[in-house]
């Protein structure tokens, strides 16, 4: 359940960031929109992770935050892909192709946050 709060959270934290990249700020491609958002949302969701969802993971905060950064680093780059090719090449809605990344993410990284990031 904590893991779903967080995620919720860092997504929110993510789109709401990508939809004032967007509509105010005005970017010219989703892809790198959604570059910018992803950094605040990983951000948000590593904070979340190592203080509220994996509470008792032992562990440096440094070690823990690259293994996190490089983890989330690599989800975010086929994130963004996902977005440049659903909606600057393919012309669909950014909204359905920020949901098919998000399902993707959220595979990834609980696997990756739980043997990987945190190893509990």
């Amino acid at each position: 359940m904590r893991y779903a709060i967080n995620g919720v959270v860092a997504t929110a934290v993510h789109y709401g960031v990508l939809t004032i990249n967007l509509r105010v700020l005005e970017f010219s491609s989703a892809g790198l929109a959604n570059l910018v958002a992803a950094l605040f949302g990983i951000t948000a969701s590593f904070l979340g992770s190592r203080y509220f969802v994996f509470q008792k993971a032992d562990g440096s905060l440094l070690l823990q935050a690259m293994k996190f950064s490089g983890l989330y680093g690599a989800i975010a780059v086929l994130h963004g892909v996902i977005l440049l090719v659903w909606t600057d090449w393919m012309r669909y809605d950014h909204r359905a192709g920020f949901l098919i990344a998000t399902l993707i993410q959220v595979a990834l990284s609980y696997v990756g946050n739980r043997r990987m990031v945190f190893n509990v």
